[in-house]
């Protein structure tokens, strides 16, 4: 049985988790290489709920300490000495907004192109699986984004470079969040914006599936070029 552990409340129980758990990697509590208990055991470890292990998790993630693996869990990072860091980024800012799309761009587009090239067919299924959840999360008058990282991420996989997979990791962890909360947040999500995006996930599924690497690689950066223009809407008071 898990033995509870005391969380100072002030100034943040998620940030003093990841502090602990910090703590614990630091003093070779977890070495390189290891998995981290789960969400559910964190939780009842520490006496939190599971957003909050999640959150903690994620700073980890910022400060490259941790990576995750889809299906897996969180493991402590190989490369943790050498993390790269977004040091500041202002969801207000549309100076660092344009910085970020780019970088989005850079790695999403490559590895959209790639994933047209070494796509399967069980892979193709995989894909297009999301994507209807996406539209099935629609049709419910949910934003979807849950469904719309996933269906990324499944792409990201299929370019089948761990590389662009531990870069996707970092944008989840960093910006991703930023976007997820602006567009969840918003009192005017229209339906008509909505399917917008959608048509343009069909238009990256439609790239890979015809096995169009530079079809796909616009797809791609025609939706963040998108995504860019509705987060302006999203944030405004």
């Amino acid at each position: 049985m898990a033995t509870t552990k005391v969380i100072s409340r002030a100034p943040s129980l998620a940030d003093s988790v990841a502090t602990s758990i910090r703590g614990e990697i630091t003093a070779g509590g977890y070495i390189i290489g290891d998995k981290l208990p789960t969400e559910k055991e964190l939780a009842e470890t520490y006496g939190v709920s599971r957003p909050i292990v999640r959150e903690a998790i994620n700073s980890l993630k910022r400060d490259g300490l941790v990576v995750t693996r889809q299906g897996l869990g969180a493991f402590v990072s190989e490369t943790r000495e050498q993390s790269f860091r977004l040091t500041s980024f202002d969801l207000n800012d549309a100076l660092d907004i344009r910085n970020v799309i780019e970088l989005l761009m850079a790695v999403e587009a490559a590895a959209t192109a790639l994933a047209a090239e070494r796509r399967t067919d069980d892979d193709l299924k995989i894909i297009e699986a999301r994507l209807n959840a996406m539209q099935t999360a629609i049709d419910r008058g949910e934003s979807g984004v849950d469904e719309d990282m996933q269906f990324h991420r499944s792409i990201v996989e299929v370019a089948r470079n761990p590389y662009f997979r531990d870069m996707s990791d970092f944008l989840d962890a960093n910006v991703r969040n930023f976007i997820r909360k602006a567009r969840e947040n918003t009192a005017r999500l229209q339906s008509g914006l909505v399917q917008q995006v959608q048509q343009e996930h069909r238009a990256i599924y439609e790239a890979i599936a015809s096995g169009q690497p530079q079809a796909a690689r616009k797809a791609a950066e025609a939706h963040l070029i998108g995504a860019a223009k509705r987060l302006a809407l999203y944030i405004e008071p």
